[in-house]
């Protein structure tokens, strides 16, 4: 695994958020890596609760500037950095300050939804990407998890299919017990599909757009499906059974108990 490159993306790392209950497994993945030589970058949404003045956040002025397109929509892209304590392990934060910086997480105080997740996933999903591109990253692999993320394989094997610094880059998408919603996310998010002219008969693994429907979807896409829970939800388990030749475990507490861990579950996927 020496000189490989690993892109993780996920909804919160530990400490800068601590819900979902995955964000430490995303921490010590990334520690995994680091241990046994492979380069990491770990990319997460700054959302609103974040208090940037005691979490140290400072804004990269040469990796921010460029607008995101979602619909029709410029929205412009900031990128923000903090380095975890003690770990030497830098976190990028992908940002708007004009569209998402609402005082809120994935939902609203009553417990619905945020009327804009859709344009903020979207944002997010092309944010990681350009910020990637400026970067100069050529990941191997792009490791992602929470539905939040979903989006990354779609876009990744359609919207930016041509992107020489991703082509070779293989998907591992890692189910996680996740905040739950009811229903559809809000806002029309087949529209944003059809602007960013998405292949139908990929994005409509998405849709409706539930929660299942945005997990299935990715791991659908995705090159490696991983389990990331001892005790997975039962829809959980049965996306993960139901890909035989492509699934592994990365659990919080094999991580703790052996660190290397990861190394030997990426070698299984190479012979």
């Amino acid at each position: 695994m020496k000189d490989k490159r690993f892109l993780i993306v996920s909804t919160g790392v530990t400490p800068y958020l601590t819900e979902p209950s995955y964000t430490e497994l995303a921490f010590k993945l990334a520690k995994s890596i680091r241990s046994t030589g492979g380069e990491v970058r770990i990319f997460m949404p700054r959302f609103g609760v974040i208090n940037e003045r005691r979490l140290q956040l400072h804004e990269v002025i040469r990796l921010s500037g460029k607008n995101i397109v979602v619909d029709d929509e410029d929205i412009p892209l900031i990128i923000k950095v903090a380095s975890i304590p003690k770990e030497r392990m830098q976190v990028y934060f992908i940002d708007s300050m004009e569209n998402f910086n609402q005082k809120l997480f994935l939902k609203k105080e009553d417990g619905s939804l945020r009327e804009d997740i859709s344009d903020f996933m979207v944002f997010f999903t092309k944010g990681v990407v350009e910020t990637a591109n400026k970067l100069n990253w050529n990941a191997d692999y792009v490791i992602h998890m929470g539905w939040f993320t979903s989006l990354l394989p779609l876009y990744l094997k359609t919207y930016y299919k041509d992107n020489p610094l991703l082509a070779h880059t293989q998907m591992m998408h890692v189910l996680v017990n996740d905040v739950h919603f009811e229903g559809e996310l809000p806002g029309d998010l087949e529209s944003k599909f059809k602007f960013d002219e998405l292949d139908p008969d990929m994005y409509k693994k998405f849709l409706p757009s539930t929660e299942e429907n945005l997990i299935k979807g990715a791991s659908e896409l995705a090159d490696i499906l991983l389990i990331g829970e001892e005790n997975p939800e039962p829809f959980l388990q049965e996306i993960f059974e139901s890909y035989p030749n492509k699934k592994g475990k990365i659990t919080l507490e094999l991580l703790e108990n052996n660190p290397k861990i990861f190394k030997d579950i990426l070698e299984q996927f190479q012979t």
